[in-house]
């Protein structure tokens, strides 16, 4: 009798499976093992509620590695999940935010593992962000056993995991939105359901593939009356923007894992789904978040006089106030640029880098401001070579080519005292032993020039200015490396080149002929700028846009 009711049983449960959709195929092509180390991830992730401050509410995060990468999660395989930088766009004094997503999980082992502990944890006024799916495919009964049934009904399947043993009913990818749901009202909390960050894939029609977990989820958030935002959408239109090449660099090592530019644009495009949305029930939420308008230059522009961006370091804008102190050319671009035909914005820094500049948030605004028919001056080189992983942590990798690696940052090796390490952290965006994926000089010019474009705007590389380095009567020329690198760049993407470096060594060779009678066009040392050195750098950048016959020349004063 016993064989006769385990046969029938094997038999029902075969009909069911016959009667729910296939599993979907795993399309992602990556093995992510974080849940065959589910004791050490735990360690690694908050335990949950834990980040609360007083009675503040807190805004738990629920996802895969798209959310949070590999077990620790803090970019050491150069991976970042858009949850480690949700936190920006929330004001920590009202609400704190936890990232609880793992990698390698489903909707569905994400649920049977690791929600229970969560759901404890949530107050009533707490907000819990949904936003899972890229796992929830491959095999039902065996290997990871992650799947859903696909879609939003009320199927289930009843399996036995064949490594285990372990008997489980799965549920369709909506009944497990559904749980989530569920639980989270029961709790007094607010649930919101997110749709998922995209691939790096391509339609046919030459766009990013839209994942059909989006409608699931928009179908469950209206039958259960949840806020949806749809990430997918938003970050979606980003990327065929983008185009393929910058596409490219916001992932890493595969096609649905992001670097820090991918985890960054996905960060802001879910603050930016949230606010912009018109649901009031999430009003009391938008009312806790912070920076989520762009940042941008405040220019009062003119309709049809364009703007000239002025991009580098202190040999482009330094204290330029003493008549005697240290100057850079982008403080006197007036003497060459008619201001009634074109708007100036010097937004150089002192001491920076391309790399710096840019994880310093400087060129993000730069990009942000721009509007068709402006044009940016690319000035960079001064500070980009040195050491990369060491304090001030602004050295790019010495080529042009197209190329990164990741570091981890060190302390200065002269003091590793712990005092010295938060002072560190405290001076530099990039911290102590945090991890970073460096590239190539060439790659973060490509990168700004490509932005730009990408804007409708016209960049102009110039190269960097010459130092007051003499040797057998003529100034130091560093063609052999940042020269080099330039020209480079220059032949792979057809921008325009100003080559301030030599025209302005031209100039100083014949006039000068030696260190102490260049020194006048110099202050404080071989690099920084008098007022009449930037002014000259200023012409030799005129110079150099006349003989290109540029676009930007007609803006130019009349000699």
């Amino acid at each position: 009798m016993k064989r006769i009711i385990s046969v029938l049983f094997a038999a029902v449960a075969a009909t069911m499976q016959a009667q729910v959709a296939e599993a979907p195929k795993d399309v992602n092509g990556v093995v992510d093992n974080t849940p065959d180390s589910i004791a050490k991830a735990m360690t690694a992730r908050p335990v949950p509620g834990s980040s609360r401050v007083g009675n503040n509410p807190v805004l738990f995060l629920i996802g895969n590695s798209t959310m949070r990468t590999g077990t620790l999660g803090n970019g050491n395989n150069g991976q970042w999940g858009w949850g480690y930088y949700a936190h920006e766009y929330f004001d920590a004094r009202k609400i704190t935010v936890e990232n609880q997503a793992l990698g390698g999980m489903s909707s569905r082992t994400f649920y049977n593992k690791l929600w229970q502990p969560i759901k404890q944890a949530i107050r009533p006024g707490d907000w819990v962000i949904i936003s899972i799916g890229h796992n929830d495919n491959g095999p039902y009964d065996s290997g990871r056993a992650r799947a859903s049934i696909p879609g939003t009904g009320n199927d289930t399947l009843e399996v036995t995991i064949k490594e285990t043993g372990e008997h489980e009913t799965v549920y369709t990818y909506g009944g497990y939105m559904r749980k989530y749901i569920n639980d989270v009202r029961a709790q007094g909390g607010y649930p919101i359901l997110m749709s998922l960050t995209p691939r790096n894939a391509y339609d046919d029609n030459g766009k990013i593939v839209r994942k059909q977990h989006t409608q699931w989820q928009m179908q469950v958030a209206a039958e259960e009356g949840v806020p949806f935002i749809d990430l997918n959408e938003i970050s979606g239109k980003k990327l065929d923007a983008y185009g393929p090449w910058k596409t490219s660099y916001h992932f890493f090592l595969d096609k649905i894992h992001t670097s820090r530019f991918g985890a960054m644009m996905n960060a802001r495009s879910a603050a930016e789904g949230l606010m912009a949305s018109h649901n009031p029930a999430l009003n009391p939420l938008k009312a806790m978040m912070i920076n989520v308008s762009l940042p941008v230059y405040d220019l009062n522009r003119t309709e049809g006089k364009p703007v000239v961006f002025i991009t580098g370091d202190s040999t482009v804008k330094n204290a330029d106030k003493d008549e005697d102190g240290m100057w850079g050319w982008g403080a006197v671009a007036n003497t060459v640029f008619d201001e009634t035909k074109i708007d100036i914005v010097n937004a150089a820094m002192a001491g920076r880098s391309c790399r710096s500049y840019l994880n310093e948030g400087r060129w993000e605004k730069v990009y942000n401001s721009l509007k068709p028919g402006d044009f940016v001056l690319i000035e960079f080189g001064h500070n980009d070579i040195g050491a990369i992983d060491k304090p001030k942590y602004r050295a790019a990798i010495a080529t042009a080519k197209d190329t990164c690696h990741v570091y981890q940052m060190k302390p200065a090796k002269e003091d590793l005292s712990k005092q010295n390490v938060i002072d560190q952290k405290l001076k530099s965006n990039t911290a102590v032993g945090s991890y970073e994926v460096v590239y190539s000089f060439g790659w973060y010019l490509k990168k700004f020039i490509q932005d730009v474009r990408e804007k409708g705007a016209t960049p102009i590389l110039v190269s960097l200015t010459p130092r007051n380095e003499w040797e057998n009567g003529k100034i130091e020329r560093r063609n052999d490396t940042y020269g080099k690198w330039y020209r480079e760049v220059v032949k792979e993407t057809g921008v325009e080149f100003v080559d301030l470096h030599n025209i302005t060594a031209d100039f100083l060779d014949k006039k000068c002929g030696k260190k102490e009678k260049a020194m006048k066009y110099f202050n404080h040392d071989h690099t920084h700028t008098s007022l009449l050195g930037a002014k000259t750098n200023a012409k030799s950048v005129a110079q150099g846009l006349r003989a290109n016959n540029s676009p930007l020349a007609k803006y130019l004063k009349k000699k």
